[in-house]
């Protein structure tokens, strides 16, 4: 049984790192807000309620690097590609981290993600300041409000709305299906 658990894990972080190939191409399609509803977030942030900490550490990582070698540099890979594997690791790493921590209960979905939210936003700003630091650019705190916040405002809001309930869809689908292997 275990096995098979480590393989629907492992198909799943696949089926979510997908998705975070593919979702930025979907809302690429609403020039004025497409890339402000941080579509790669989404199923990163998934990937760590579902899967668990290190397979959403493992896939916000990779997830944008991949994208960034796939598309020919969209986002482009120094500094956006590179602080933004940092900052979905974040959010990957600690949504699981803290779902596996916290009660099961639906008011703790919520603050898991809102603690990796801001998690993954201050690693952002970290990651940006020193790749920008080495480029010899400067990154203070306007820029960061700006980028992490301001211009992410419409994201934000898609995650708090979204993933919650899809959080709750698939623990109601793991809580059905144990009860069905168990009678």
């Amino acid at each position: 049984m275990k096995s098979n658990s480590k393989l629907i894990k492992m198909i799943l972080a696949a089926l979510f790192l997908a998705l975070a190939y593919i979702m930025p191409f979907l809302t690429g399609q609403i020039p004025d807000i497409g890339a402000m509803l941080c579509p790669m977030h989404i199923p990163v942030l998934l990937c760590g309620f579902v899967c668990g900490w290190p397979w959403g550490l493992l896939v916000g990582f990779i997830a944008p690097l991949l994208r960034s070698f796939l598309t020919g540099g969209f986002p482009p890979i120094f500094p956006t590609a590179v602080a933004m594997a940092f900052e979905l690791a974040a959010y990957g790493a600690v949504s699981g981290l803290m779902h596996k921590i916290l009660p099961k209960k639906r008011p703790y979905i919520y603050c898991s993600l809102v603690i990796a939210m801001a998690v993954g936003r201050a690693a952002w700003g970290i990651a940006t300041a020193i790749c920008l630091g080495i480029s010899g650019k400067a990154f203070g705190i306007e820029a960061f409000f700006a980028g992490a916040i301001v211009n992410a405002i419409p994201g934000i809001a898609l995650q708090i709305v979204l993933v919650p309930v899809i959080v709750m869809i698939f623990e109601k689908i793991a809580y059905n299906n144990r009860k069905s292997d168990s009678n």
